[in-house]
């Protein structure tokens, strides 16, 4: 363990090699009303709130005190940057996002349960977790590439079919995206229950088409269509150049709007390495790509990053004109602080005078299309070690139930229970989304992903489709895809076996 006594937290990061390279039930457990009240989600220990049970330490990179107590439910959550703001060096810990959207209704649902909260990876992180005996109770966590990468490896999931149908959680009632993709992980099973989405939108900064002429994009506009509008807005003005669209290749390939799944079905849940097989050039695998690449080519709209709508890595904010991005960095650029590190704000207010927010849903493939992406979704876990399994479950029926599904949709994220009630709510928590039109957010359908039976999740190195072979060694889409199924992921899951890895 490095030694970081003394040095804050953000000292720590810039000076560490090792960080350098950083992106209802009723069940209660024992206790009474008066002790929940003197419980905190702090990460710090409380002195006089030690439980006769028994406490354990769990020590960590940067030797902040963090325990847990027998009788406290312990949960961890990971993998959404929002969860993570509001530590600093003076103490505070990160626990701000969490409290305000989930802790303090969960707090007053479960008066009696005793809340333990702590998130990736200030001041803990998975393996710090690992090596000692106390397992999180609930995990909140990326279903997509962290149940093979992290929690699965572990041993931390287990199949929840039956808790769902004990707890009475009607998963055809929830997005079926969400479902489909925790499933598509689960080796046969549902190792957790999706709780919300961090959705992908289409962002525009209106100070751009105002300034051309141009008509704003609108609910299910093609790809067709944003190409025509991005030809439009990529160009000079005087010394100004402005891009008319960015988005991320990689998404846009894992996330794809067919649901298509690049794993070919096996024999097995869980084959051997050198038995995976993927498919990247089938047909539908290259009209996905050849879509992405007219983007990618365009004169001047050089892809960057997705932040660039904001302030990137371009040279000034508020110079491309739209960007496929999430509903989290929508909130950010709006100037919520729930979505903004404090030390960030006063460069965010500088840069928001570049841009005028407009949103509404991603582009789709064909006319008449409601497909958008493969949900960017957050699921709920309950590892088979948790001693405290009833009052998690509990917790989980509550956080898909229409009461906290209406909180989570008006603080400004998607939830997977889509009524009425609920959809209309989005936002409504975050003033500085009031005058922005959000109707846009929850149109169209997530792509279901298909066909993943009897296969097994490796994070393959989609990058190499776009971000190494078409911008970098300046091949087409067909000789790209054929490299990447042929080379590219075949090397990189051997080098993962030879390593011990599954991912």
């Amino acid at each position: 363990m490095s030694d970081s006594k003394g040095m804050s937290r953000r000292g720590f990061v810039r000076n560490s090699a090792l960080i350098g390279g950083l992106a209802a039930l009723g069940g209660a457990l024992p206790g009474t009303a008066a002790a929940a009240a003197t419980s905190s989600t702090s990460a710090v220990p409380r002195a006089g709130a030690r439980s006769a049970a028994g406490t354990v330490e769990i020590p960590n990179r940067y030797n902040k005190p963090f325990s847990v107590d027998d009788d406290e439910l312990f949960i961890f959550a990971a993998n959404f940057k929002p969860f993570e703001l509001g530590g600093d060096d003076e103490g505070r810990e990160a626990t701000r996002y969490f409290d305000t959207v989930f802790g303090d209704a969960i707090r007053a649902k479960f008066p009696n349960v005793r809340i333990k909260y702590a998130t990736w990876d200030y001041p803990i992180r998975y393996e710090d977790i690992a090596r000692t005996t106390r397992v999180p109770d609930l995990i909140l966590e990326d279903p997509r590439t962290r149940i093979d990468r992290d929690l699965e490896p572990r041993g931390w999931v287990t199949d929840m079919t039956a808790m769902v149908q004990q707890a009475g959680i009607d998963l055809s009632a929830l997005n079926p995206g969400t479902v489909e993709q925790v499933k598509s992980r689960s080796d046969g099973g549902l190792y957790g229950v999706p709780v919300f989405i961090d959705e992908h939108v289409l962002l525009y900064n209106k100070l751009i088409f105002d300034r051309f002429r141009v008509r704003y994009p609108r609910v299910g506009s093609t790809y067709d269509d944003i190409y025509k509008t991005a030809r439009a807005l990529t160009r000079n003005d005087g010394i100004d150049h402005y891009k008319g669209f960015m988005q991320h290749p990689d998404n846009y390939l894992a996330l794809n709007q067919l649901g298509l799944y690049p794993f070919v079905p096996g024999a097995s849940e869980q084959p051997a390495p050198e038995d995976v097989k993927v498919n990247l050039t089938s047909v539908e695998w290259k009209r996905v790509a050849d879509n992405m690449y007219r983007f990618l080519m365009l004169p001047g709209n050089t892809f960057t990053t997705v932040d660039d709508f904001f302030k990137g890595d371009m040279s000034f904010p508020g110079h491309v004109a739209m960007a496929v991005h999430t509903l989290s960095k929508l909130n950010a650029y709006a100037l919520n602080d729930l979505y903004i590190e404090q030390d960030d704000v006063e460069d965010y207010t500088e840069w928001a005078k570049s841009v005028k927010i407009g949103v509404t849903s991603m582009p789709v493939l064909s006319r008449g299309s409601t497909a958008i992406y493969q949900p960017n979704t957050r699921a709920a876990f309950i590892p088979p070690q948790s001693a405290h399994k009833e009052a998690a479950l509990g917790i989980v029926k509550y956080l898909v139930s229409e009461e906290i599904q209406t909180r989570l949709s008006s603080y400004g994220v998607k939830a997977v229970l889509p009524t009425d009630t609920v959809v209309n709510a989005f936002g409504t928590a975050l003033p500085e989304l009031q005058g922005i039109d959000t109707s846009g957010v929850y149109w169209g359908d997530n792509a279901v992903v298909t066909n993943y039976q009897n296969t097994e999740y490796w994070d393959i190195p989609l990058y190499k489709v776009f971000r190494q072979h078409v911008l970098i060694d300046g091949m087409d889409v067909a000789s790209s895809l054929h490299v990447a199924e042929q080379v590219d992921i075949p090397n990189y899951i051997k080098a993962q076996a030879a390593a011990g890895l599954t991912w």
